[in-house]
């Protein structure tokens, strides 16, 4: 086997694991009860959730100590963070920094797919 050049990335040979998830189906159960969260991957340095708003239920997060990025999968709403907000529909992605304040909010049904980076 050759090393690999500068910038070049080895080819990986195997995954240690495939863990294949259903969003869409996590989206349906978390929409039929009303909304929620349901984690559909979870590894050391990720996870990965789904979750649903339904309005007139408030968007109760508090600030996380991870970076997250929030992808929204059906509907349109805003996220407000600290002082800035970011009008978001369908296809769209909207990164927050850990820390940070900020909650979902002008929504009648909005669907997210969540990506913390969990911290070692």
């Amino acid at each position: 086997m050759t090393e690999p050049t500068p910038g070049e990335r080895p080819i990986a040979t195997a995954l240690p694991a495939a863990h294949p998830f259903d969003i869409e189906a996590a989206r349906q159960r978390l929409a039929e009860r009303g909304g929620g969260y349901e984690v559909v991957h979870g590894s050391p340095g990720l996870e990965v959730g789904v979750y649903v708003l339904v309005a007139p239920e408030p968007d109760r997060q508090q600030p996380h100590v991870d970076d997250e990025l929030y992808i929204v999968l059906e509907g349109r709403g805003a996220l407000d963070v600290e002082d800035v907000r970011v009008d978001l529909e369908e296809g769209q992605a909207v990164f927050v920094p850990a820390g940070a304040d900020h909650r979902f909010s002008a929504y009648e049904q909005l669907s997210v797919l969540v990506i913390f980076e969990r911290r070692r």
